[in-house]
């Protein structure tokens, strides 16, 4: 029988994911379609991350649709994001794909019925070329930190500590883990609020980022592309903001590209 299994995070399906329905707790935007392409799944389900601008939290379902891959999105409004249990236990459907729509799935349908009926998916290979802009580093004229432009927090390596790091993920803690927030300590960090959601489970990093002193906030899914860190800082209007972010000058409504190039010269943010 096919398995249904949950994996928190896009960046780690577990082996026994091949051929199997995977419900995730990744956004559903263009790099978690190429992993789950990678992965060799028979079916995903992502949260929809509030959808965002040019839907762009749900294109990973036109992505694998197009080589037959079934996937769907469960509504932010219903599970919080980063926790695939959550979303197997309480996620509702909000939108299928073509080839997930031939086995049953449709929005309103509960998240668990919906992999149920994936397992009689077809299993294909999909083959989604990578980003070729997935990891950027910005080094501004005077500057006294790197802007580190990753798609997915995931990118993060040690040299990238003490510096702003700029991400295309949620907002949301992965498996409701404050450990991973961001895997170094970094002077700022930046993600999608993915729509907030259920519980503010979109913007969950911010305290547990507080408790580490790194400054962090979120843009609105509605003002940049999840999944993509150029349009983060290129696009990203600020929606939240943690203590320490504050404390330098971030707030909502200020645009990231802003904030982000003024921290990096270690200038005063103007509002």
């Amino acid at each position: 029988m096919t398995l249904i299994i949950e994996a928190p995070t896009a960046t780690k399906f577990p082996p026994e994911a091949r051929g199997s329905v995977v419900v995730c707790g990744s956004h559903g935007g263009r790099y978690p379609a190429y992993l789950a392409a990678q992965a060799g799944l028979r079916a995903v389900i992502f949260n929809d991350a509030g959808v965002g601008l040019d839907n762009a939290g749900i294109a990973s379902l036109a992505l694998l649709g197009q080589g037959g891959m079934a996937a769907a999105t469960v509504s932010h409004a219903t599970a919080r994001i980063g926790d695939s249990a959550d979303m197997l236990a309480r996620g509702v459907i909000s939108h299928a794909n073509e080839p997930a729509g031939r086995v049953g799935v449709e929005p309103g349908m509960p998240c668990r019925l919906a992999a149920e009926r994936l397992r009689e998916a077809d299993l294909v290979h999909v083959k989604i070329p990578p980003s070729e802009e997935s990891r950027t580093v910005r080094e501004l004229p005077g500057a006294v930190r790197r802007l580190v432009l990753i798609d997915s927090a995931a990118m993060v390596e040690p040299a990238d500590a003490g510096h702003i790091i700029v991400t295309g993920s949620h907002g949301g803690l992965v498996g409701g883990n404050p450990a991973l927030a961001l895997r170094v300590d970094g002077f700022a960090a930046v993600f999608n609020d993915a729509g907030i959601g259920i519980e503010e489970a979109g913007i969950a990093r911010l305290p547990a980022l507080d408790q580490r002193n790194i400054a962090a906030f979120t843009v609105a899914a509605s003002s940049a592309h999840i999944g993509e860190a150029i349009s983060t800082f290129e696009d990203g209007l600020i929606s939240a903001v943690n203590a320490s972010a504050a404390k330098l000058g971030a707030a909502p409504g200020l645009r990231a590209k802003d904030v982000l190039t003024a921290w990096a010269l270690g200038s005063p943010v103007r509002q």
